[in-house]
């Protein structure tokens, strides 16, 4: 055990974060999201009993958000004529406001098919039991100063 790391990250998953450089992008996928076939050349941490809010919550605590994107941190946007609500974007827009300065602002949008794309170059991706749909976070880490 560890004092003042969040006990959701697990050891593997620390590891991962550790081993990131600034501008690696890490995944946390919903359920629904392919996470083991977008994820063939990187690393798949599976986290199947928990959501995405509390994981963000958690490695933001401990990761640092890029400083030299507009948008370190991506979520997959709404196919046009999908009617799905994403009431879980709210409550990310919380989280960040508590671990970042920038708030909001730091979150972006990548159209879906280019969010799988861009998803197959991750270092990470986090494959969550997150029922939500759209609940897919993109994170682009910065440096600690």
């Amino acid at each position: 055990m560890l004092k003042g790391i969040p006990k959701i990250l697990s050891p593997e998953l620390l590891k991962v974060l550790c081993e990131m450089g600034h501008s690696d992008r890490l995944v946390i996928a919903d359920g629904n999201f392919p996470a083991q076939t977008m994820g063939k050349n990187g690393i798949v941490i599976r986290m199947d009993g928990h959501g995405t809010c509390e994981i963000l919550e958690a490695i933001l605590q401990v990761f640092p958000l890029d400083t030299y994107v507009e948008h370190p941190m991506n979520l997959m946007q709404v196919m046009p004529g999908d009617t799905v609500e994403t009431p879980i974007w709210e409550e990310y827009k919380e989280i960040v406001k508590k671990a970042d300065a920038r708030g909001e602002a730091l979150i972006g949008e990548i159209e879906r098919f280019s969010f799988y794309e861009e998803a197959k170059s991750a270092y990470a991706i986090i494959a969550t039991g997150e029922s939500a749909l759209y609940a897919n976070i993109m994170l682009q880490k910065g440096v600690v100063v």
